[in-house]
């Protein structure tokens, strides 16, 4: 079963897309440091050993879209919460291994999603930490059904989101890859910078 790398993202629009970032830099600004950072993350993680799909927003703008590379294939991240739109994704996709991540981790490389998909070689799941308590990756191996409650009460962005989420996952054997800094606010961009 081969694995499925899947990559969240929206229509990089000015007040739709990093509006905590645009509060400190202007709309226009974060919207072009997302669309820029995106263009570089999906240059860094294509890879021969999994497939990539972008799980795109707002569905329609996002499936008829310019602004993504065409040859990576496209799903609709559909309605709800973070965690009702990344439950709906594991759910659509083949079978095998998915890994989900977010668009904006500049960190993010082949190695550390490799890492990643080994992880799920011996456990059910796997967490890609943030330092703010929430996560730039979650995996699911999906030889068993995906958790009917999945994400279900998890408090997103705030410092209990991966506690929260790996709550949903019962009897589920969990693995942690690398911490890695998203970027949602200046300090963040700077930090990574430093």
């Amino acid at each position: 079963m081969r694995p499925t790398l899947v990559v969240m993202v929206k229509e990089p629009h000015p007040g739709r897309v990093k509006t905590r970032l645009g509060r400190d830099i202007g709309l226009t600004a974060s919207a072009w440091w997302f669309r820029h950072q995106v263009a570089a993350l999906l240059r860094r993680i294509e890879d021969p050993r999994w497939d990539t799909v972008l799980a795109v927003a707002p569905d329609v703008e996002g499936l008829q879209s310019r602004v993504w590379p065409a040859h990576f294939p496209r799903v609709p991240q559909g309605r709800g919460n973070l965690g009702d739109r990344m439950a709906r994704v594991f759910r659509t996709m083949p079978n095998g291994p998915v890994c989900i991540i977010g668009a904006d981790i500049p960190g993010v490389n082949r190695a550390r999603i490799g890492a990643a998909f080994r992880a799920l070689g011996g456990h059910d799941a796997v967490f890609g930490p943030a330092p703010d308590g929430g996560y730039w990756l979650v995996g699911l191996k999906r030889q068993r059904p995906v958790p009917p409650r999945l994400f279900d009460g998890v408090r997103w962005s705030t410092e209990t989101a991966l506690a929260d989420s790996a709550a949903t996952m019962k009897g589920l054997s969990i693995a942690r890859v690398a911490t890695l800094q998203d970027v949602d606010t200046l300090a963040d961009l700077e930090s990574l910078s430093r």
